[in-house]
């Protein structure tokens, strides 16, 4: 583009931005005229745009509408709301029995009978299995002959004690022989009731894993006995409920496994630390079970109700933002106030705040951008009331 083109085109941009100031900002005529400038079309726009706001005055009215607010900002309000957080807490935990334990053999040796099956309920100290035991028989017959022998020979030592045929130390000798011959007595006894296996807690049998024949250590399992008239389910916490949790607290749960049935329970047992990688606790629930319906293995959602915190709540276009932080424009007595406010959690329909703000405040949602902290405001959809003026001729 040649030069003189560029210059009539940057002549005719400044030409119109200048009537546009002339036309829309208020005291911009008077403003050129003062330093010099004058031109028929910004007189003309002078003229006309005071005029318009003598009409304006004397109507009552302003650019910002009725009753003489000219200079209020028009803007939209919602009121603050309230809301609770950290009232209820769902997670999901695993099922165990309130008592499971696996059953090894106290000695090693092959199985000649296995008295139980998969399924059966057993007591406290049933025999579920036995091992060969031929060897401990044996040597427990022989230590209680060996005991009977050394009571005899006591006996017989005593009453020749009597008569002073014996002496004391052969009497005490004869005595120690005898405890040691119990002793014995007690261990073959003690091997040959090893060679039963029982049930150290009461329960019900699960899949038995060997068969009669099989050679057994004492690192052999031979079944898995739960106790589960109770059921305990492990689930983890996050951090802030860390301190509003404690044990006997009641906790309802659901079974994945049974929808729509509702248990009740308490907490049994919390940990003593925090997982620093997830930063949350475990915490175990205890359930009970009378129907015996609840498996160890099974999968519960678990749900806690807690008194929560309550915050004020406002629409998310309220929130705004600068190098302070953000906050929120509130209309009090027709005027803006800014008050700063800290988010605590933000849904789709409303932001939780940390602020200053009573619940039904006005809380500016648009026309955010002319605002300034005491300025003037006008809220869309309502009434201004009139001032009250003169009727003329009334004084006289």
């Amino acid at each position: 583009m040649r030069l003189w083109k560029q210059l009539a085109v940057s002549v005719v941009v400044l030409v119109v931005g200048a009537a546009a100031w002339v036309r829309f900002a208020p005291g911009a005529g008077e403003t050129l005229a003062a330093i010099g400038v004058s031109h028929p079309l910004i007189d003309k726009l002078s003229k006309s745009q005071g005029s318009e706001g003598e009409g304006g005055r004397r109507n009552g009215r302003g650019q910002g509408g009725q009753g003489g607010f000219g200079d209020a900002t028009l803007v939209v309000v919602r009121p603050s709301a309230s809301a609770i957080v950290n009232d209820r807490l769902n997670a999901i935990g695993n099922g165990e029995a309130i008592h499971s334990v696996t059953v090894t053999p106290t000695a090693t040796g092959n199985l000649t009978e296995i008295l139980v099956k998969s399924g059966d309920r057993i007591a406290e100290g049933q025999v579920i299995a036995r091992l060969d035991s031929d060897d401990q028989k044996v040597a427990a017959e022989q230590a209680r002959l060996t005991r009977d022998s050394a009571a005899e020979k006591l006996q017989r030592y005593r009453n020749l004690s009597s008569a002073r045929a014996v002496t004391a130390v052969e009497v005490r000798d004869t005595e120690i022989a005898l405890q040691a011959a119990e002793l014995a007595l007690r261990t073959a006894e003690l091997d040959l009731k090893r060679r039963d296996i029982v049930a150290p807690s009461k329960g019900v049998v699960g899949i038995i894993t060997v068969n009669v024949g099989d050679y057994v250590t004492t690192s052999t399992p031979i079944a898995v006995v739960d106790d589960r008239s109770q059921i305990l389910v492990d689930f983890w916490v996050p951090e802030r409920f860390a301190s509003k949790i404690f044990v006997d607290q009641p906790v309802t749960a659901n079974a994945i496994a049974q929808p729509g049935r509702q248990l009740e329970g308490v907490i049994h047992a919390i940990d003593n630390r925090l997982d620093q990688a997830s930063r949350t606790l475990r915490v175990r629930a205890r359930l009970e079970n009378p129907d015996d319906m609840l498996r160890a293995g099974m999968s519960f959602s678990v749900t806690m109700a807690f008194d929560g915190d309550r915050f004020p709540t406002v629409d998310p276009l309220a929130i705004q933002w600068s190098s302070d932080g953000s906050y929120i424009w509130r209309v009090k007595d027709d005027r803006s106030e800014r008050v700063p406010v800290k988010i605590i959690q933000r849904n789709p329909d409303k932001v939780l705040v940390d602020a200053a703000v009573a619940e039904g405040d006005r809380i500016v949602t648009e026309g955010v951008q002319r605002l300034r902290d005491g300025g003037a405001v006008r809220v869309a959809g309502e009434k201004r009331r009139e001032p009250e003026q003169k009727v003329a001729g009334e004084a006289q």
